[in-house]
């Protein structure tokens, strides 16, 4: 057995999955974005990404041509067991133990210094490639399967996200999309403002400063009105009409008669549906014996979906001055940031 030629082809063929795993371990649009930006070793490896599948094509042949040569190389001088076992023990290394482990530095620059030279063969063999590709995918199409099959799936995928590596998606939106993702599963009981902690007025009430204190102190804009006894709703109360109102005035006269209702066992998706078709920002929650048993109001519909608290900052955008000030605000802040010392940028592969 030569020993040198089993070593130089053990080591071609450990280089060419390197290879492989190097120029897959970023995709083509991050590439193309980060060479977009002046990052020159992304530049370099995009001229041979930028061919897609044409490159995979090349480097899968790289690797079973170096496989193939190492177990012939073995077979010369060896039993035909050993040759075998020792290619299995080679596909296993180099398949199952190195894609555990992170890109090293070597295969990356061995990738860089290749890439010009796959980018010229690429430009000769990519017409080939490209019309195979496209009588394969008219007469056999291949249809690659996301991977996910339910909305735990995707809700497993944002998580993952949230820690992966160059992740430029920023924490609210994944939130958001992770809030709406499980909002379906959540029930109207689950959100509402129970009945014990729901700020009620009584119809016959007269209006004045003591009640207007009172319920603005409350934290809330509407209120559910009753006549007699509290299950016994007859209209609501928005505040902005109490505000308008005379002192002096009886709250039966200044309450709308919007009054609807929803049940508290239908999920929060039925809910929107209603906000969105009827326009109404309030519901009664009731249960199946027709008890009243709290409200939901949009702003508490919203939070499941935003994931926090709808701020009361929010309600100042017709107050020209408060927005004025918070953009003002904000800007400084910006401006803050980008005088602060930025870290070099991360290289393209680990």
């Amino acid at each position: 057995m030569n020993t040198f030629t089993v070593i130089l082809f053990t080591a071609l063929a450990l280089m060419s999955v390197g290879l492989l795993k190097s120029y897959r371990n970023v995709s083509e649009r991050e590439l193309r974005r980060r060479a977009r930006e002046g990052d020159e070793l992304a530049a370099v490896l995009y001229k041979a990404v930028a061919y897609g599948s044409s490159l995979g094509a090349v480097l899968w042949f790289l690797v079973a041509a170096t496989n193939a040569m190492f177990f012939v190389s073995i077979a010369r001088s060896a039993p035909a067991w050993f040759a075998v076992a020792a290619s299995a023990a080679l596909i296993w290394f180099a398949f199952v133990w190195m894609p555990a482990r992170d890109v090293t530095r070597f295969s990356t620059w061995v990738a860089v210094k290749l890439a010009p030279v796959l980018a010229w063969i690429l430009n000769y063999l990519h017409p080939i490639f490209s019309r195979i590709a496209r009588f394969v995918g008219q007469h056999r199409p291949v249809t690659i399967h996301t991977g996910i099959f339910d909305r735990e799936d995707l809700v497993d995928l944002i998580q993952d996200q949230k820690v992966q590596p160059y992740n430029r998606i920023d924490k609210v939106s994944l939130d958001i999309a992770l809030h709406a993702l499980t909002f379906g599963s959540v029930l109207v009981r689950d959100v509402m403002v129970p009945r014990r902690a729901v700020k009620m007025v009584k119809s016959d009430e007269t209006v004045g400063p003591v009640l207007m204190s009172e319920l603005h102190k409350s934290g809330f804009s509407r209120f559910p009105v009753f006549s007699g006894k509290k299950d016994n709703l007859v209209g609501t109360l928005y505040m902005k009409d109490l505000v308008k109102a005379k002192a002096g005035g009886k709250i039966e006269k200044i309450m709308r008669d919007d009054l609807a209702y929803i049940h508290e066992e239908e999920p929060l998706t039925d809910a929107l549906q209603a906000i969105l078709k009827t326009h109404r920002q309030q519901y009664v929650v009731v249960n199946s014996f027709e008890e009243y048993v709290g409200i939901i109001t949009m702003e508490d519909v919203l939070e499941q979906i935003v994931g926090k608290p709808i701020l009361d900052e929010f309600d100042q955008y017709d107050d020209m001055r408060a927005v004025a000030a918070r953009a003002a605000q904000k800007e400084h802040a910006e401006h803050l940031g980008k005088e602060k010392p930025t870290e070099e940028s991360p290289e393209v592969v680990k």
